[in-house]
């Protein structure tokens, strides 16, 4: 009688799942196009008289202040519930996405707020059409964010996830705190830099 020896592998041993590496593919992707837009946004800066154009009053730098560490802040509860679903704790995680969704829409509602106030529109010049493609692009991943928000949270609801099972978390996690750190990227580019 043979017998089948069953190696178990630690984390360290595992291979990245498709899904992983799926999300690295598109965090990078859309990195590049950032990195692309705020690139040209400073070569367009570089080659101008003044920027902001003349009479262009660039947005109130108290207000998206306060706006940028309410989208920093919607990070904590995600990595909250993120290590606590590590742990098997579903009431926790879902408490986490919750928390993590409303600061992000808040986030968003100032947006759209701004968006309205603003005394320029994207066909006025250069910084005009930059400023609002760059911040809307960014809006526009903030939105798709909170739609994927919604189905991890659907899922945490209806009992897909536990200590062993929850890549989905993970992968979402992993959009969500790069949406933040590219937010502070467009933050520095176009409305604090702009004011030195």
């Amino acid at each position: 009688m043979s017998t089948v020896n069953t190696v178990v592998l630690g984390p360290q041993d595992r291979s990245r799942r498709t899904g992983w590496w799926g999300m690295v593919l598109l965090i990078v992707t859309e990195a590049m196009i950032f990195a692309a837009l705020l690139s040209a946004s400073f070569f367009v800066r570089a080659n101008s008289a003044s920027w902001p154009p003349a009479g262009i009053e660039p947005p109130d730098l108290g207000r998206i202040g306060v706006f940028t560490l309410v989208l920093l802040a919607s990070s904590v509860p995600l990595f909250w519930g993120e290590a606590a679903i590590r742990r098997g704790q579903v009431g926790r995680l879902r408490v986490g996405l919750a928390v993590s969704w409303l600061l992000g829409a808040v986030f968003v509602i100032n947006q759209v707020l701004e968006f309205h106030d603003l005394p320029f529109r994207a066909t006025d010049d250069a910084y005009a059409s930059l400023f609002i493609v760059i911040t809307g692009l960014h809006g526009l991943h903030l939105v798709v964010g909170l739609a994927m928000s919604v189905v991890v949270q659907l899922k945490a609801a209806l009992g897909w996830f536990d200590a062993r099972r929850h890549e989905t978390v993970t992968l979402f996690s992993m959009y969500w705190h790069f949406v933040d750190i590219v937010w502070l990227f467009v933050f520095a580019s176009l409305y604090v830099s702009v004011r030195w």
